[in-house]
């Protein structure tokens, strides 16, 4: 998807993604948005759960902060959580969001158990029955809503990682490479 945030809006119009997600949600965009016309009050985000699905999420969260604020700010926004892994043990299944979910998983429950282990490259890799219990089912899904706590931190760091500026971005990442999970 584009990065909306270095974007000019005759340019994100015509990216064919976005154009239909506008489309979609019927409010129109820019100094013609009217959210009076918006179709949806739960817009959900749903993207694979490792790395590239991630960026895509930033990506995405970028458009609605940068061109449509009101829908963060009335809380129609959110971002699904689906997992990273199946782990079958004995006769029982269980889903780990995170590495650190996973390890835990193992340690309470393997003691010795046949473990089968499924890490997902993305959300097609699931089964539609894997993606209706994990993701999509409203009595089992995990979802986020997207709030704006501190709207001037914010616009800081949408500036800095989605900017055009490369030097405050590789500072930014590189004050926090030694916290970083890969995702290999």
């Amino acid at each position: 998807i584009l990065n909306t945030e270095r974007a000019h809006l005759d340019k994100i119009i015509k990216f064919e993604e976005i154009k239909d997600l506008i489309i979609a949600l019927g409010a129109g965009i820019g100094d013609t948005i009217n959210y009076a016309k918006l179709r949806y009050h739960r817009i959900i985000i749903m993207t694979d759960a490792d790395v590239d699905g991630q960026h895509i999420m930033t990506l995405l969260l970028t458009f609605f902060y940068r061109h449509m604020p009101e829908i963060i700010k009335r809380g129609y926004l959110y971002v699904a959580l689906p997992p990273l892994y199946q782990i079958k043990i004995g006769g029982s299944v269980h889903y780990a969001y995170t590495e650190q979910d996973k390890n835990q998983i193992l340690k309470e429950h393997a003691n010795g158990k046949k473990v089968h282990l499924q890490r997902y490259k993305g959300l097609g890799e699931m089964n539609p029955t894997q993606l209706w219990e994990t993701t999509m089912d409203p009595k089992t899904r995990t979802l986020k809503q997207v709030q704006v706590e501190d709207a001037e931190a914010a616009d800081q760091m949408f500036t800095t990682l989605m900017g055009s500026e490369v030097g405050p971005r590789k500072k930014f990442i590189q004050s926090r490479a030694t916290m970083a999970t890969l995702d290999i």
